[in-house]
């Protein structure tokens, strides 16, 4: 996007609306990989924006703090504990956990920044997209998506089984995720391997793998390991083929004030178009079949020859079950800037008024389109039995 006169005319007034601005404050959490994330973003907007300062404020989030519990699993209860604060106003509070707890697991990793975003202690927000619920709280939007690292899933082996895949691991060798949708479609391709949940940041898990011997391997994502310099420790990159990645993973997103025309200007410059109109389309499937962290939804999407593809599927805890289809829409690429009116309402949480409507909503339509074929195909059984076996489990 860079180069073209209309990316530079729009960065131009953004930074004469930014002026006005002393510091811009950029909220992000805590760990070293939200911090090389947020400090990767800030680096974009300073190389846009030089007269301009900005000030990276952490704090931790929900999902920080839930160690010992897998996300899915999560209760009420268990939130509550955790916020002995909330007494001197309790019905806000709670109602603001309520709301989290209706649009999704994911957004305990993102509650906190939110609140500092609304009590305007900061000016925006940087999260891995994946971390944000497809259904956004009025007040927030996502002002901007950066171009989209690798979002495939990698192996990490234990030092003792380097060199190994996970078909040649042992009968019985236990692999550590997070994540009920790679561990749903890996016992399925890999029946001689036994899953289990693993919490904690990257820097945890890959300590729990080194000096423990519970795990054989973990998965991580592959653009997590590349943002913090590990490439080296990648074993395995499962393809698309073997194991589809969450909606989003690999871009960062920048969330803003919905109503704060100055900071949605300063930050849209850094919309990438193709991951945009690509991660539009992954939300806009995964929010038709109302699937979250409870439960094993995946993607897989290219753009080729303007076409956008988009492959979804569902699938049943143990992976026993699953239904995946693939559909395509044309869809225009844009290659420069093209301001639209500007009261075009939100997508799937995203507010993007420099990019071309119409391809957006051609990305929106497919997304919805291919959720309705697996919901038509019998998809909300296996999610509902899904959801139930989570709760009780």
């Amino acid at each position: 996007m860079s180069g073209n006169g209309n990316a530079s005319n729009a960065a131009a007034t953004a930074e004469e609306n930014g002026s006005k601005m002393k510091v811009i404050r950029v909220g992000t959490r805590k760990s070293q990989l939200a911090r090389i994330q947020t400090d990767s973003v800030v680096a974009m907007l300073k190389a846009l924006y030089p007269g301009l300062q900005f000030e990276i404020i952490a704090m931790s989030t929900t999902g920080d703090k839930i160690l010992d519990t897998a996300l899915s699993k999560v209760t009420t209860t268990s939130l509550h504990s955790l916020y002995p604060f909330i007494l001197p106003c309790p019905k806000r509070f709670t109602l603001r956990l309520s709301l989290a707890w209706q649009i999704g697991e994911k957004s305990l990793f993102t509650k906190e920044l939110e609140y500092a975003l609304e009590k305007n202690e900061v000016d925006l927000v940087v999260h891995s997209l994946k971390d944000l619920p497809t259904v956004l709280p009025p007040a927030f939007t996502i002002g901007a998506i950066c171009k989209r690292e690798n979002p495939c899933d990698a192996v990490v082996f234990h030092p003792k089984f380097v060199g190994k895949t996970l078909e040649t691991l042992p009968e019985k060798s236990t692999v550590g995720t997070s994540s009920l949708r790679r561990a749903a479609q890996l016992q399925r391709k890999f029946p001689h391997l036994e899953f289990k949940s693993i919490r904690g940041n990257l820097n945890t898990r890959l300590r729990k793998l080194d000096e423990q011997h519970e795990f054989s391997a973990i998965i991580l994502a592959v653009a997590g390991l590349q943002r913090m310099g590990w490439q080296n420790r990648v074993g395995q990159i499962l393809h698309p083929e073997e194991c589809m990645y969450a909606v989003g993973q690999g871009a960062l997103a920048v969330e803003v004030r919905a109503k704060d025309q100055d900071i949605l200007d300063l930050v849209g410059v850094l919309h990438d178009p193709e991951t945009l109109l690509r991660c539009i389309a992954e939300r806009a499937f995964l929010r038709h079949l109302e699937g979250g962290c409870s439960v094993p939804v995946a993607v897989h999407t290219v753009i080729k020859d303007g076409q956008l593809y988009l492959t979804g599927g569902v699938w049943s805890l143990d992976g026993s079950e699953s239904m995946q289809e693939t559909m395509q829409a044309t869809i225009h690429v844009p290659t420069q800037y093209d301001n639209g009116p500007e009261d075009d309402p939100q997508l799937v949480g995203i507010t993007a008024l420099n990019i071309p409507r119409g391809a957006q909503l051609a990305a929106e339509n497919l997304g919805i389109s291919l959720a309705s074929l697996l919901l038509n195909k019998g998809a909300k059984n296996i999610l509902d039995v899904a959801r139930q076996v989570n709760d009780v489990h």
